[in-house]
């Protein structure tokens, strides 16, 4: 396992107690021999050096990401192919992907620079949009690609295609094609399955259907989507709940598996049924 000794931190903003968290981070990454790199905004409270957002991935061998899930996700789409591994304090709400609590800190630092520590990958999908045949947007996702429309929109119609093979034409407020960490996100809340985050597939699970037999599906990662928009105005795709696109009808969305994922750092064998009992009450009566 290769040594991390620069180490990014990135935090949400607005939360209070963040800095007086860092500050502490600080001084226990310094001891512990690290070399931290700290974003712009969260350095100017702590009077440091800081580095712009984008730029810390080409810094560091490491991000420390104090938030939530939404950060996080914020922190794979800044990371990209690069394979830096991420590790996620969380600082309150329900938290998911997030692997340790403030209160772990100390202890997780200590695990890191003696290197007892694993990497969980996790796939990423690639949404790329093509307006007349002409590439016109591309950008990656931890969670999911959501078709919606804006509130006073009517229904969407688009031709649903896997492989290049028409598979059929879907009517319904939108579509979400989500990668198994996304499962337990706006998959979920429209009546999609839980997978279990390491599994190499997707779900594509449609946002209230006009047929009541358009149900979710789960997909082998190596197979390619394309949705065309036959009928729609207002309607957007968005990744992750951070970038957003505006669709025009014939625009064709393509969707896959990106060249890379994400590496989270894990100390422990992760309960994940666990999780879901405590996140999201699973399985009780």
């Amino acid at each position: 396992m290769n040594t991390m000794k620069k180490i990014g931190i990135l935090a949400k903003r607005g939360v209070p107690g963040t800095a007086n968290v860092i500050k502490n981070l600080l001084l226990l990454l310094e001891e512990a021999g690290f070399k931290v790199f700290v974003e712009s905004e969260i350095a100017s409270l702590l009077k440091i050096k800081g580095y712009q957002r984008k730029r810390l991935p080409s810094l560091v061998d490491m991000m420390i990401v104090l938030g939530g899930d939404g950060t996080l996700l914020n922190a794979a789409g800044l990371i990209g192919d690069r394979g830096i591994p991420i590790l996620g304090v969380n600082l309150g709400g329900l938290g998911f992907i997030t692997e340790i609590s403030i209160d772990e800190i100390r202890s997780s630092i200590d695990k890191i620079a003696s290197k007892h520590y694993d990497l969980e990958e996790r796939i990423m999908l690639s949404a790329e949009v093509y307006h007349q045949r002409r590439k016109v947007f591309t950008a990656s996702a931890l969670n999911d690609a959501v078709i919606n429309k804006s509130a006073l929109a009517r229904m969407i119609e688009f031709d649903f295609s896997i492989n290049k093979r028409y598979v059929t034409t879907l009517r319904a407020d939108g579509l979400i094609v989500s990668t198994p960490t996304g499962s337990t996100a706006h998959s979920l809340s429209a009546g999609g399955p839980i997978l279990y985050p390491t599994l190499e597939s997707f779900v594509i699970t449609p946002i209230c259907p006009h047929t009541l037999t358009n149900r979710p599906i789960v997909l082998p990662d190596r197979f390619i989507l394309d949705i065309t928009i036959k009928i729609g105005d207002d309607v957007y795709l968005t990744l992750d709940g951070q970038v957003g696109f505006s669709l025009k009808v014939r625009d064709i969305i393509r969707v896959k598996k990106a060249g890379y994922k994400t590496r989270f750092i894990r100390f422990h064998k992760r309960d994940y049924f666990q999780i879901l009992k405590t996140k999201l009450g699973w399985g009780e009566r």
